[in-house]
């Protein structure tokens, strides 16, 4: 059984925006939505980039059933790992235990901001290890002291917290993301299909039984195919990098000039364009087939939601519910 997600993106929406968009996706019927953590878009016509946690905590207001889950948040630089347990722990409450802290060893794109460099891959794995450890002990209560290479705490503690534990969701590409982060996490995040993560991800989780695996895949929903396509190409052809390209740019105009080649015909080749329901199906099916139990769609165009939700009740959640089951 595979659920439907749908994702807020913040960066290419303005905050009131993405509150009424997440009433409308929990209206439309899906059942999980996730939030993009940034402080820069991909590219300068997305044009938007608001803080995810007050907008988190007005969702979590403004909706009731709607699973949420940060996608992802990175505790390595921008962020003190301390301050994300308890921003966590607080959009926990705010949701009644709706909510996934969902972590990643981020970008340069956002992080750079703070004005302390990139850091190579190994260390940032090396951070991201370290935050993992602090999120986690002040998840378990009690005052918390660390030191480590990259992260000190003092006496922190978290003094509201939900009365269930905020499950921790991992973002990983590969073996050695799976080794740093797999046994101090619940959940699985990823972008990519891959078959192999699942098991692997399994081996090595602390979660009882085979972990929650949750996927993304962005399409362009719109009745003018041709009009999809241009909207792709020109606020989403940042996709087409890879992530090991993706972390290193440091903002927008990096992004558009590793892109200018990109051809709008190369985008519709990755990414469902048009109205054809068919096509996403097909597009969700590698995930279904690699163990994913949830697949959170991205809408691209943040003026085009309302179409794409529309569709996506009466004609796209249905379709893919038929063909893959729904929790």
């Amino acid at each position: 059984m595979t659920s439907f997600g749908y994702t807020l993106m913040c960066e290419q929406s303005d905050p009131l925006s993405l509150v009424r968009d997440a009433v409308a996706a929990e209206e439309a019927g899906f059942g999980l939505a996730v939030m993009s953590d940034h402080f820069n878009p991909w590219l300068d016509e997305q044009g938007h980039s608001p803080n995810a946690w007050p907008t988190l905590g007005a969702v979590a207001q403004a909706t009731s059933r709607l699973e949420l889950m940060t996608f992802v948040t990175a505790p390595i630089a921008r962020y003190h790992p301390a301050v994300i347990a308890q921003q966590a722990a607080t959009v926990g409450l705010l949701s009644e235990g709706r909510f996934t802290l969902g972590l990643g060893a981020g970008e340069n794109l956002n992080e750079h901001v703070i004005g302390e460099g990139w850091p190579p891959a190994n260390v940032r794995h090396e951070r991201f290890s370290e935050a993992l450890d602090i999120i986690n002990a002040l998840f378990d209560g009690g005052y918390v002291n660390y030191v480590g290479d990259h992260y000190r705490v003092d006496s922190a503690k978290l003094w509201d917290v939900p009365e269930t534990r905020v499950p921790i969701g991992v973002a990983v590409s590969g073996q050695q993301s799976i080794e740093v982060s797999a046994p101090r996490a619940d959940v699985m995040i990823a972008v990519e299909p891959d078959p192999e993560l699942g098991p692997a991800f399994d081996a090595a989780t602390r979660a009882t039984g085979p972990a929650r695996k949750v996927g993304q895949l962005p399409i362009c929903w719109d009745d003018d195919r041709d009009a999809a396509v241009t909207r792709a190409h020109e606020q989403f052809r940042w996709f087409a990098g890879g992530w090991k390209v993706n972390a290193e740019l440091p903002g927008p105009a990096g992004f558009a000039g590793a892109t200018q080649f990109v051809r709008p015909d190369d985008v519709a080749e990755q990414i469902p364009c048009g109205s054809d329901v068919a096509a996403i199906v097909e597009a969700v099916r590698p995930f279904v087939d690699a163990g994913f139990t949830d697949v959170a769609l991205i809408q691209i165009g943040g003026d085009h939601q309302t179409p794409f939700l529309d569709a996506a009740s009466s004609k796209i959640l249905p379709a893919l519910r038929s063909e893959f089951g729904d929790q």
